[in-house]
């Protein structure tokens, strides 16, 4: 293991993000700094995936490697596995069907965990199982296990198409199939669910709204009497706490405080990593700066929230790479409202004035993608990488 992290560290290190964390992230060169958030890019589990990845390849050389989807929600970091010859097994990208492994076969279980009808196929294939699903995930896992055998429906706060939210969907049913569980993501959601339970409704109205969001044989006149709380680990945690109290104040208002407390039942399942992530922004928002930055891939949860957060207070810009930073006033970025890529136009790192940009990324963002972004920063405003390097 110490000469695969060493050769991890290779291929995502970053001098510059050193650099800033032993200034208190900042860096100012000129007339423009850099902040850089306390908390930032890889967390453990997903340093942790990532070694095992990479210790697979080494390890069985000899034999194929097949993964999962993607290890994380990066495409550097699962560009750089292809090219290792790790294959995948699912998505529109897939090099083989489950039905093609082999017992001599290596099958890699990514981060945030696969669905139980996916393990099962594997495990009867005879392959060997490397499974890197994150501890904070199988915590959620054990939660909405628990739910089933107390009857009671897990309300899953996540996006329905996301691969943990299904796997944690998978376990809410239970490998008898006899548990129940609906995911919700709005909280515009979490209100009519909230009216449903209080006053009943439609249920075909109800069902055609949460299409491909709930278990199968799911009724809400039956299945939203007894409800555990639980969540995809990378959400926003204000608005987890938000879902949850409305629900709470929901079956109150149905059943009363006293059969509330047995029809209600919430745990925190928030990722540590995802919240400090949160909580540094929410520190480094206190101070006055011109834009933000936040690089990571686009279909990454935790990356996405960190938008959010930041578009309420401040020009913000979701960016995957380095290259989407194209001119001074010119940035492709993702739009998390239109749900695609666009370019806007900027003015503030235009100019001979002092900018101050503040630099954040979500838990599977690599420090080289940071140290990129920081490096195009500064040649943007006339200041060469040699510079940066030796400030």
């Amino acid at each position: 293991m110490e000469k695969v992290q060493a050769e991890v560290e290779i291929h995502y290190r970053s001098e510059v993000v050193e650099k800033l964390n032993s200034r208190g992230g900042i860096l100012t060169i000129g007339n423009t700094t850099v902040r850089l958030a306390r908390q930032f890019g890889f967390c453990y589990g997903v340093e942790r995936a990532i070694d095992l990845a990479y210790a697979a390849r080494r390890v069985f050389s000899d034999q194929q490697i097949f993964l999962i989807g993607e290890i994380i929600h990066n495409p550097e970091v699962n560009r750089q596995l292809k090219e290792m010859g790790i294959k995948n097994l699912v998505g529109p990208q897939k090099d083989s069907d489950v039905t093609d492994l082999t017992e001599d076969d290596i099958v890699i279980v990514p981060a945030f965990g696969t669905n139980l009808e996916m393990m099962a196929a594997v495990k009867e294939r005879g392959c060997t199982i490397i499974d890197t699903t994150c501890g904070d995930v199988m915590s959620v896992w054990r939660r909405v296990k628990g739910y089933a055998k107390e009857n009671m429906t897990s309300i899953i706060h996540g996006k329905s198409a996301h691969e943990e939210t299904q796997a944690t969907a998978s376990r809410a049913v239970g490998t008898n199939g006899t548990g129940h569980y609906l995911v919700i993501l709005t909280l515009d959601d979490v209100d009519f669910v909230g009216d449903y339970i209080r006053n009943g409704g439609d249920k075909e109205e109800f069902l055609k709204r949460f299409t491909d969001a709930y278990s199968d044989g799911f009724d809400p006149d039956v299945h939203l009497q007894r409800l555990g709380v639980a969540n995809q680990t990378t959400m926003l945690k204000s608005e987890t706490e938000e879902l949850q109290r409305r629900l709470a104040k929901a079956v109150e208002d149905r059943d009363g405080t006293d059969f509330a407390e047995k029809n209600f039942k919430f745990f925190d399942t928030i990722c540590g990593a995802t919240q400090e992530r949160q909580d540094a922004l929410f520190e480094m928002l206190q101070r006055p700066m011109d834009l933000l930055i936040v690089v990571g891939g686009y279909n990454s949860s935790n990356t996405g929230h960190l938008v959010e957060i930041g578009e309420r207070e401040l020009p913000s810009f979701f960016i995957r790479t380095a290259d989407c930073l194209e001119t001074l006033e010119r940035i492709l970025h993702f739009d998390l409202h239109d749900k695609k890529e666009k370019h806007s136009y900027v003015e503030k790192l235009a100019g001979s004035g002092p900018v101050t940009v503040g630099v954040t990324a979500g838990a599977s963002c690599p420090n080289n993608l940071i140290e990129n972004t920081i490096l195009r920063l500064f040649e943007l405003r006339g200041i060469a990488r040699e510079d940066v390097f030796s400030s």
